[in-house]
Order: structure tokens, then sequence, then C-alpha cells
């Protein structure tokens, strides 16, 4: 195994009683799609808000790049090469498909992700913003109003945000939610094509996208993991299926 790009180590969240995150400890090597699963209520965007600062946590530790950033803010990390999309869409949607991506490359160089000028006007933003909308496929939309976009463009758009970052690391929250099968088909795609560039951790419920695009499968139950292995023996764990991919499993 290569040598881990994000180690988690005894990561904790509670909410007064109740544990959301328990004791999370694992390793996401460089290069690999990890994604990490589990029931409704299992702490996985809880998880995600605490590796990419949104959310601090109570106690355990998280090294990126040989460096612990437990401590540090959203933004520093992004400097860092963490970037990550969310479960609802967090566009701009008075604002340009363009000068969405712009302000991501703007905010990279240290902006501060508070700033909602005009961003797109600077030919360098421009310029890079447009490379990112490239890879996700955006480029004829770059002028129109990123709130005309529909629910998959909407995706694509979070996605090229994130990369205009400049990540080593992308966090993808759920990325295919709410999209119908041809956007579905389309973002697998897009994100099969990503974890050639990068590495990936995904929260995702479409168990036949995970099955498909994961290196490696961690499964969330009521805050803690209980199995990580390839997608096959995940599938195939007993306590796994008991838990969470019963009916799933035996409808593969």
């Amino acid at each position: 195994m290569n040598t881990p790009l994000l180690s988690i180590q005894d990561l904790r969240k509670s909410f007064g009683a109740l544990k959301v995150t328990d004791g999370v400890t694992l390793d996401v090597p460089a290069g690999e799609l990890h994604a990490v699963i589990g029931p409704n209520g299992a702490g996985k965007t809880t998880l995600i808000h605490q590796l990419s600062g949104s959310l601090a946590s109570d106690s355990g530790t998280i090294h990126f790049d040989g460096d612990e950033v437990s401590r540090l803010t959203m933004p520093e990390r992004v400097r860092r090469g963490m970037a990550r999309s969310f479960q609802i869409t967090s566009i701009l949607s008075g604002f340009t498909v363009l000068e969405n991506a712009a302000m991501a490359v703007q905010a990279r160089s240290g902006s501060s992700f508070r700033f909602f000028g005009r961003a797109g006007a600077e030919r360098r933003l421009n310029d890079e913003a447009m490379a990112a909308l490239d890879r996700v496929g955006l480029v004829d939309r770059a002028e129109r109003r990123a709130g005309s976009l529909s629910h998959g463009e909407k995706r694509q758009l979070e996605m090229a945000i994130a990369l205009a970052t400049g990540p080593k690391l992308l966090l993808l929250d759920e990325p295919l939610a709410g999209t119908g099968h041809e956007e579905s088909a389309a973002l697998v795609a897009l994100i099969a094509a990503l974890k050639e560039t990068h590495t990936i951790v995904l929260i995702e419920h479409d168990m036949e996208a995970v099955f498909q695009l994961a290196d490696r499968v961690s499964v969330l139950v009521y805050g803690r993991v209980i199995a990580t292995g390839t997608p096959e023996a995940v599938r195939n764990d007993p306590q796994v299926r008991a838990a969470y991919l019963g009916d799933e499993t035996e409808a593969a």
C-alpha cells in the first residue's frame, strides 16, 4: 500500500449525548478512491465536515500530506490541497458558471471565502477556471447563470469549483444525490476520470456506483468503522451485510 495521503486517527464528534463519529480511524493512500458508506445517520457527512474543516472535532487527529491539519480552518486546508463538494449544492446561483469557478481559483491564492466580487474579470482566473470547467464538461455553459443549470450540471460545477482550488484530495459528499439515470451515469464517468489524477474520499448511497468506482470501501455504522476492504470483500462481509448491505447484496 502507498504512503497515506490522508490518515485519520480516533476521530470523534458528539452533539450532546449523541456520538456521531466515534473513534473513526482509517488511512487513504495517494491515488486511491476510498468510499465511505453506511445507513442514514451513520455519521458520514459529519466525518466529511471534520475532514474539510467546516466542523471542529472533539478529539482525534487528521494528518494530510505528512502534516497534522486537525486544527486548521477550512480555507487553510483548501490551500494545503483539500477540496470538497457538498451533499446539497452550494453554488452561487446569481453568478455565471465561469465566475463561480474563478472565485475558487482566487480563494486558493489566499483571498477570503467571504469574497463575492466579480472575480471572473481577471484573465488568469478565467484561464484556470476554464481549465476546471473543461475537465468537467461545462465549457459551453461558462457564461450561463449557475442557477439556470440542471441539477446534474450543478453537481458538475461543484466539482469544477473543487478542482479550481488545485486539490490533491477531493472530498465528495453524495455527488449523485437527486440525479436521474443519465445524469448519474455522466457523473460516474466524470468521477472515474478524476480518480486517474486525484485521491478521492467518496460518500455515496448509490451502491452500484460505489462498487464500480471504489478501490477500497469503509463501512460506517453508528459513528464507527465496522469494516474496510476491497469492494468485493466488503460486499461479502457478514457483519456488513447484516448491518447495511443485506437487501442490496440479495438483489445483486
